[in-house]
């Protein structure tokens, strides 16, 4: 079979046939390539059908063969079957032919297109009936021409990238008349490949041929543009490697005649050898760290690989692989020192000296991974602090807030120019240790692009059985984080994935009750302004009341960031005024704190004396810690709808809907007529409207309000409530019952209702605050009610209307217990 195709040979001889004429004839199957007519070509057979279909060829007067492309996906591993040939092909005579061992020789002359009517023999070689194709007609004669010159001015476009092109082949193509053989001439000298050549091959007219030409031309154009420039920019780089190396050579041997040796690239790997004796390095880093000195020993000081492998060898021998801290065991101290800098946060406090026991007990026990969840301000960031100081050891940082590149923690690796180790192992080179205290600030606020997904690497990170063998993509070689004590932090858990909350020990932070941010001010935060701001205590004083005032009109925070900054800005007051001449110590009290930061920024609801019927207090939790909140409700005649506004979210407004649903089911078990939701529409509003709201916990304060407005029974003052409710009467437990529970107590509150199953989260819960309030736990909607509305009726509901009034009056209420 024909397997090559080299130059052609423009010598063309008339062809023994006529158009139209249908003979049979022998098939010379051609792989990877397709002859054109009006061509002169070499070819070798190697095969046997191929050698037999040309031995057929030859045998006949006229010496004629018909060579057809075989298509490009069929294998070529076997012999060729019809269906694997194009119909197409080219009528060729065998001018000579050669025989060199198993293989024939040939140089044919195609002659015309040839169209495949029918198959008349497979084997021993394949014979068909085929039919001469007309000549190429021209239909638009100037069309044609410009599609001839315009080929010609890329070719030599081509020529020009191309000096090795014999002159002869020049003159042929751009002095050629006809454009079809100029475009199959072409075909037969460029690689386009079978499926391009064939197309050419199969095109009806002259105009087709030439788009084809010129279209695919341009293609090759390019390519062989291209690949002149990337060889003359190797080129380039080559003559200047060349020179560069020569400079070298040179500057080494002037070093030599001054007697200056062979400078100081000896030196320097001599320095780092001995440096790499010195190290305490695991066996499979000291073996690393010798086969790259040997590579760097190898390499000129002016090789680009010769300043990265030393950066490589410092980084590596200034890692503490088996340096470690000693842990400050006295349990008694460390208990001191966390006393000293944060006030309450007893579990946390707790977890860490279980942790100091433990390790008192068993030196090789493995760190804790803990994640302090919990509002701003509220002392996560200086908790880690005070573990690092408590156990004695260095504490690392790493805010990982808008981290959207996994390589910033794992590092980029070496082959990049300016590459880094990734934070955590450069935080642990600069501790200098193998087991500090490492803080995740902001671990909620990871982000995840195309650069790839932090939170996916810290899996790995943060995991106690994965950590010891962690790799840096700088480093590239195993390190060991299980010594490390990892501590996180975030805002919230929602954002963080769960498969990295998993493998966190969440302790959660509530805020500070007004007493706690007191004890906090007066110990910590007034006396660090005071001292920061260049006073003394005997200079300034600022009374209990006037911290109260502070934290509850000037701040809305569930820490004491804030209560913070405004103790600050009193404390430079005082001290311009100390600086203008006054020596009396200046007291501020409650009275004088408007002088200082203007008037109140904030006033929180507070419980009132007296609530009308269809109105309750209810609890919510914030971000900010807890706050109460009021639900009012009003009947409005004329209709049965229910009106619900106060930019409520989808869930308040289903628990809205489902407590006047179980209210209308029961409404004989609560003194109600029917008519009363039939004749009555409700309208629903919490106030505060610009702030959205959601959550079901405030369904027991809705169903509160909505029988007190149709029983007329008000809810008392002094009760504030939580819970969420459903269609069959029981009451759910909800979350956040310490920062309700401490907002409802700062606001006037002295009884609260909350579901039975929240009993447990009062332990939360101050015990001085827990004697000054009544709690009433319930299981179900009608224990509600009893609970929270009075006895007695203050408010009648409106009268039902006429028509309705001659019905028979429905049962009194039933209480609870009767219930």
């Amino acid at each position: 079979m024909a397997e090559e195709k080299n130059n052609p040979i423009s010598a063309v001889e008339s062809p023994p046939k006529h158009e139209g004429e249908s003979f049979e004839i022998p098939v010379l199957p051609l792989r990877n390539t397709t002859l054109f007519p009006d061509t002169m070509v070499p070819l070798a057979a190697g095969r046997p059908p191929s050698v037999a279909a040309v031995e057929a060829a030859l045998t006949g007067e006229e010496k004629l063969l018909a060579c057809i492309s075989v298509r490009p996906d069929r294998p070529d591993d076997q012999d060729t079957k019809p269906a694997e040939l194009f119909e197409v092909g080219t009528l060729v005579m065998v001018k000579r032919m050669e025989r060199v061992e198993d293989t024939l020789h040939l140089i044919v002359q195609g002659t015309d297109r040839i169209r495949v009517e029918q198959w008349t023999q497979e084997a021993p070689f394949l014979r068909a009936r085929v039919r001469i194709l007309p000549e190429l007609t021209v239909k638009n004669g100037e069309e044609v021409e410009a599609a001839k010159r315009n080929v010609q001015s890329l070719i030599q476009q081509a020529l020009a990238y191309l000096p090795q092109v014999p002159p002869e082949v020049r003159l042929v193509v751009l002095g050629a008349d006809d454009p079809v053989k100029l475009a199959y001439f072409l075909g037969s000298i460029l690689s386009l490949g079978v499926e391009k050549e064939q197309q050419m091959l199969e095109a009806n007219t002259a105009d087709e041929l030439m788009h084809l030409a010129h279209d695919f031309l341009a293609h090759e154009v390019e390519i062989i543009r291209l690949r002149s420039k990337i060889a003359n920019e190797a080129q380039t780089e080559m003559d200047k490697a060349q020179k560069d190396y020569v400079l070298r050579q040179q500057m080494k041997a002037i070093q030599k005649e001054l007697g200056e040796g062979e400078g100081g690239e000896a030196a320097e790997a001599e320095q780092l050898r001995e440096r790499l004796a010195k190290a305490d390095l695991p066996d499979d880093v000291r073996k690393e760290a010798e086969r790259e000195l040997g590579r760097m020993e190898k390499l000129p000081s002016m090789a680009p690989d010769y300043h990265v492998i030393r950066t490589y060898l410092d980084f590596i021998l200034e890692m503490p692989w088996k340096k470690s801290s000693e842990d400050r065991i006295d349990l008694t101290e460390a208990q001191k020192v966390l006393e000293e800098d944060h006030f309450g946060l007893e579990d946390v406090k707790e977890r860490i000296l279980e942790f100091l026991a433990v390790r008192k007990l068993r030196a090789d026990a493995k760190s804790p991974i803990l994640c302090f969840v919990g509002a701003p301000g509220v002392g996560k960031t200086s908790l880690g602090r005070s573990i690092a100081r408590a156990m004695g050891r260095h504490l690392e940082r790493l805010s990982l807030g808008g981290i959207r590149d996994e390589a910033e923690l794992r590092g980029h690796r070496r082959t990049y120019v300016g590459a880094m180790p990734g934070r955590v192992i450069q935080s642990i080179r600069r501790a200098g240790v193998n087991n500090p205290v490492m803080m995740l600030d902001e671990i909620d606020k990871l982000g995840a692009d195309y650069r790839g997904d932090p939170a996916a690497a810290l899996l790995e990170i943060l995991d106690p059985e994965q950590n010891n063998t962690f790799t840096d993509h700088y480093l590239d070689l195993p390190f060991d984080l299980s010594k490390v004590f990892f501590i996180g932090t975030a805002n919230q858990l929602g954002p963080i994935p769960p498969p990295l909350r998993d493998r966190m020990e969440v302790i959660q932070l509530a805020g500070y009750s007004d007493r706690e941010k007191l004890q906090i001010a007066k110990r910590y935060l007034a006396p660090r302004q005071i001292r920061e701001n260049g006073l003394t205590a005997e200079q300034l004083e600022i009374t209990d009341d006037a911290i109260k005032l502070v934290a509850a009109r000037y701040t809305r925070e569930a820490g004491v960031r804030q209560l913070e900054r405004n103790l600050g800005r009193v404390a430079r007051k005082v001290a311009l005024k100390i600086a203008q001449g006054q020596s009396e110590k200046i007291v501020v009290n409650a009275e004088a704190i408007n002088e200082y930061l203007g008037p109140p920024k904030f006033y929180p609801e507070e419980a009132r004396k007296e609530l009308p019927a269809g109105v309750a207090t209810g609890m919510a939790w914030t971000e900010m810690g807890g706050e109460i909140l009021f639900i009012e409700a009003t009947l409005l005649p004329g209709g049965s709808g229910f009106t619900i506004t106060g930019q409520l979210g989808e869930v308040m407004q289903e628990s809205a809907r489902a407590a006047r649903s179980y209210l209308w089911a029961h409404s004989q078990e609560f003194g109600i007529t029917t008519d009363m939701f039939k004749e009555y529409g409700v309208h629903l509003h919490v106030p505060a409207g610009a702030i959205p709201k959601d959550g079901p916990s405030a369904g027991v304060t809705i169903t509160s309000a909505l029988a007190s407005l149709y029983t007329g029974r008000r809810v008392r003052p002094d009760t504030a409530m939580t819970g969420e409710i459903t269609l069959s009467g029981l009451v759910f437990p909800v979350g956040g019952i310490k920062e309700k529970v401490l907002a409802a107590h700062r606001a006037g509150i002295h009884r609260i209702i909350l579901p039975a199953r929240n009993e447990a989260d009062l332990e939360d819960i101050p015990e001085d605050v827990r004697r000054e309030l009544e709690i009433v736990p319930v299981n179900r909607i009608n224990e509600v009610v009893d609970a929270a509305l009075e006895t007695f009726v203050a408010n009648p509901p409106p009268p039902v209307p006429r028509h309705l009034q001659d019905r028979p009056p429905e049962s009194a209420p039933l209480m609870a217990k009767e219930r």
